[in-house]
C-alpha cells in the first residue's frame, strides 16, 4: 500500500500536465458562449505626459462575453462593458477627477465595445474592429489580437482560452479631456489581457 502513491504520483503529474498544456489550434476548442474570467484579465491604458513618458492607468471593473465557433473564427463576436468610474491610477483623488471631468461617468457610466468585423491575419493573430462607445460618443476602433491558446481548464473544470490585444484611439474623437496636447497627448494606447471560460450548457 505504501508503494501505490509513489506509482500514482508520476501518472498524476503527467495527467495534470496534459490538462494544463495549451493548444494553439482553435479547432480543438468547443463552440458556444464564453465568459470573461475577471481574475485573469486586465485593461490598461497609456497617454503621453508632457512628452516625457507614457502615463499608465487601468480599469478595475469590466466584463465581457464571447460567442465563438472554432470552425469560423472570423465570425466570433464579443461584447465588453467597462465601468467608467473604475478608472484607476493609484491616486484616488485624481481618479475621481478623471471619472467625473474626463469620462463623465455620472452620466455615461459604461464604456462599451462591440465587435463588428474580425480579420484573421495569421495562425494565431487577427484584427478585431468594433464600435466603441466612450463618453457618450461612438466610433470604430481596431485592435491587434493574438490568440495565446486554449486548454481544458482542470482547475475550473471548464475549457479556457486567452488573448492579448492592443490598439490606439484618439481621445479627441471621444471628447475626453480638454488639456493641451503638450500636457496630455491625444493618443491613448490600449493594452488588454483576457482569459475566457466556456459557459456551462
Amino acid at each position: 500500500m505504501t508503494r501505490l502513491p509513489r506509482l500514482l504520483t508520476p501518472m498524476a503529474c503527467l495527467f495534470l500536465a496534459a490538462c494544463l498544456t495549451p493548444t494553439t489550434d482553435p479547432q480543438r476548442l468547443p463552440a458556444g458562449q464564453w465568459s470573461l474570467d475577471p481574475a485573469h484579465a486586465s485593461i490598461t491604458w497609456q497617454v503621453r505626459h508632457m512628452g516625457l513618458s507614457w502615463y499608465t492607468g487601468r480599469f478595475d471593473e469590466f466584463d465581457a462575453t464571447l460567442d465563438f465557433d472554432p470552425a469560423v473564427p472570423g465570425m466570433a463576436r464579443m461584447t465588453a462593458i467597462i465601468d467608467a468610474a473604475s478608472i484607476s491610477t493609484g491616486d484616488p483623488d485624481f481618479d475621481a477627477v478623471l471619472a467625473t471631468d474626463w469620462l463623465n461617468a455620472d452620466r455615461q457610466p459604461q464604456i462599451v465595445f462591440r465587435t463588428t468585423q474580425i480579420n484573421v491575419t495569421g495562425e494565431a493573430t487577427g484584427q478585431v474592429t468594433g464600435e466603441l462607445t466612450l463618453n457618450g460618443v461612438t466610433n470604430p476602433v481596431t485592435l491587434d489580437v493574438t490568440f495565446n491558446g486554449g486548454l481544458s481548464n482542470w482547475l475550473e473544470g471548464r475549457p479556457a482560452m486567452g488573448f492579448s490585444a492592443d490598439g490606439t484611439l484618439d481621445r479627441n474623437a471621444f471628447n475626453v479631456g480638454n488639456l493641451p496636447h503638450s500636457i496630455v497627448g491625444p493618443t491613448v494606447r490600449i493594452l488588454i489581457e483576457a482569459e475566457f471560460l466556456r459557459k456551462d450548457d
